[in-house]
């Protein structure tokens, strides 16, 4: 054990002396270090503190109060050099001597470091709530950094998110909302509730055109009523603060989006229009492969072997997969299906790739006139897709590039929670864990 300058000495200035450089490591204010204990360096380190001594007036009448004593409390704090830390408070005791005042005895409290009858100090929380929002850090992970177990550092942390997700200022100025779907668990809905859950994410630019995303809710259910009753609660103010709303191709979002996002301009997200595009070339040559062989595809198959290259940007083909393309395709009268199919990806990839939007909007223009009556039908039915969503699409070049990127990019931020976590079991615990971990409880937590 360490023990720095006790308080029995008092200086020229009639204050008591404490270790300056013991205190600054501490780093509580109001609070001076008195002793620092580990019997060994496996150990819990523990930080022994006290307050300054000072008259000190009863909370209810004013009146100057005599001590009472002492009381030891011993608070988690956060981690020191890797070693779970115990900040051992000797507390002061006062007692009221004012015969009309009913305070009695009272201890003293020092809210910056910790909120009466807590167990963790508020920076330990702040730590907690730290890692695992920028490190990815589990719960369980999190406890075993404090040396306590799970229930202990969760039920710390989770009412200052609970207070988080019920602040109605985190949908404030909320121009852009994105909206997709994903899994939470894989276990029978009947344990668990539904499967899908769907996500709501903040897209909105900032003054310089960035797109910072965050995950403003997630709740039960993918279908258009669900989206559409999360619209109706939050109010006609956010719902008119809504000027762009992309999402997937899936009909049931678009009709919540009409229903209650009257002004907002609905825009179909590049990514998934591109993945369609390469879905019907695959479509196409999986076709050809069975008229042309009889059977799936093989590993020296001629359109097997060139599967992943009809996949690619005709940009990014080098000379040599360029050629085997062509050798590909030239080897059989039947392969020019395949590709025709590639060169209407192509276009379409074009479209979205152009630097200038209104010749991107020309390429897309052209796009939906002529994909309808190509001889290939998958092809075709692409044509017709795009066509019934014709105004989502060709919105992407009039809304300076809106997508729903950010979206995908917080479902992979939530599946990578998920997987480090092992799956959750509690959907309130999995809601409000993603809310942190996607950015939506940034600046309101109350720490």
């Amino acid at each position: 054990m360490f023990e720095n300058t006790r308080p029995d000495s008092v200086c020229p200035a009639g204050q008591y002396s404490y270790c300056h450089n013991c205190d600054l490591f501490a780093g509580l204010d109001g609070l001076h270090v008195i002793a620092v204990q580990r019997p060994s360096m496996t150990s819990l380190l523990k930080v022994v503190v006290e307050s300054t001594p000072a008259r000190v007036g009863c909370p209810d009448c004013g009146i100057i109060a005599h001590s009472a004593g002492r009381k030891t409390v011993e608070l988690i704090d956060a981690p020191v050099y890797g070693s779970p830390a115990r900040l051992v408070w000797v507390k002061r005791r006062w007692r009221c001597q004012e015969p009309a005042c009913s305070r009695g005895v009272f201890t003293e409290q020092n809210p910056k470091v910790a909120a009466p009858r807590a167990l963790l100090t508020r920076r330990c929380m702040a730590y907690g709530v730290m890692m695992m929002r920028r490190e990815n850090l589990s719960v369980q992970g999190l406890a075993r950094q404090l040396g306590v177990d799970w229930h202990t550092a969760w039920n710390a942390i989770r009412p200052l998110l609970e207070a988080a997700a019920a602040d109605e200022r985190r949908f404030h100025n909320v121009a852009t909302l994105g909206v997709d779907e994903h899994i939470w668990h894989h276990v029978n809905p009947a344990r668990r509730g539904p499967k899908a859950l769907t996500g709501m994410v903040d897209l909105t630019r900032d003054a310089d055109g960035k797109v910072a995303a965050r995950l403003l809710d997630l709740v039960p259910g993918r279908t258009g009523t669900v989206y559409a009753d999360w619209l109706a609660a939050r109010g006609e103010d956010f719902r008119n603060g809504i000027q762009i709303a992309p999402l997937d191709p899936f009909a049931g979002y678009k009709n919540a989006i009409d229903s209650e996002l009257d002004e907002a301009t609905a825009v179909l997200d590049a990514f998934h229009v591109v993945k369609l595009g390469t879905q019907a070339v695959d479509e196409v040559r999986r076709r050809v492969q069975q008229e042309t062989l009889g059977h799936r595809g093989r590993k020296g198959d001629p359109l097997y072997r060139i599967r992943r290259l009809l996949q690619t940007g005709i940009e990014n083909l080098t000379e040599a997969q360029a050629r085997k393309i062509e050798e590909v395709i030239t080897a059989d009268p039947r392969h020019e299906e395949v590709f025709l199919a590639f060169q209407c990806a192509q276009e379409l990839r074009a479209a979205y790739q152009h630097k200038d939007l209104r010749a991107g909007r020309r390429i897309a223009i052209k796009v939906l006139e002529s994909f309808r009556s190509c001889p290939v039908p998958e092809i075709a039915r692409l044509g017709r897709t795009l066509r019934r969503w014709r105004t989502e699409f060709l919105a992407y070049f009039t809304t300076g590039r809106a997508n729903n990127g950010g979206t995908e990019a917080v479902n992979g931020l939530i599946e990578l929670a998920r997987r480090i976590a092992r799956g959750f079991r509690n959907r309130h615990n999995y809601r409000l864990r993603m809310l942190l971990i996607g950015g939506g409880l940034d600046g309101y937590i109350p720490t």
